[in-house]
């Protein structure tokens, strides 16, 4: 009897998730919103520097920085949203409506096991990593040939990565 009671209260202890679920939804939500602001500024400072005839010393670095910054926000946002949908299927239930839809499109937030899960995750978050390299990079000055060369086996090196990355997704 004791033995049963425990089981029972440990496996409807699994129902915490939740919370995780619910302020991962919540913060996915923020970050898709604060993205959205971002693009909104940015594209209100391209707007009124195109109609006031201005021309800023780092005019495309802004914007080109501004969009990156949203890009990587709704990146992570995503990050969110199928940590949320990941751990609901795997300690709660599966998602009904995903699992009615027809085709291969609806099982992309489809996570079984939380191999899945973290696979699934990584990835977005390599290219939220790859996201901010290139944000960062766009700001750079660079100062010689050295500099350069610097640059090229970075972009090289994030090259390499994102396809071996790739290659190991397939098999």
């Amino acid at each position: 009897m004791l033995e049963k009671t425990f089981e029972s209260s440990l496996w409807a202890s699994r129902f915490m998730v939740v919370l995780a679920v619910i302020f991962g939804l919540i913060g996915a939500v923020i970050l898709f919103v604060v993205a959205s602001i971002d693009i909104f500024v940015t594209a209100k400072y391209v707007i009124n520097t195109y109609l006031t005839g201005a021309h800023p010393e780092h005019f495309h670095q802004d914007v080109v920085g501004g969009i990156i910054g949203a890009v990587d926000l709704y990146l992570i946002g995503v990050v969110m949203l199928l940590f949320s949908f990941g751990l609901y299927e795997l300690f709660i239930s599966e998602i009904d409506p995903a699992k009615d839809e027809e085709g291969a499109d609806s099982k992309i937030l489809a996570i079984h096991s939380l191999d899945q899960l973290k696979d699934k995750i990584s990835k977005v978050i390599v290219m939220v990593l790859v996201v901010g390299f290139f944000q960062k990079v766009a700001h750079t000055e660079y100062n010689g040939a050295l500099d350069m060369l610097y640059f090229a086996l970075s972009i090289t090196a994030v090259a390499v990565g994102l396809f071996f990355l790739g290659k190991v997704g397939k098999h």
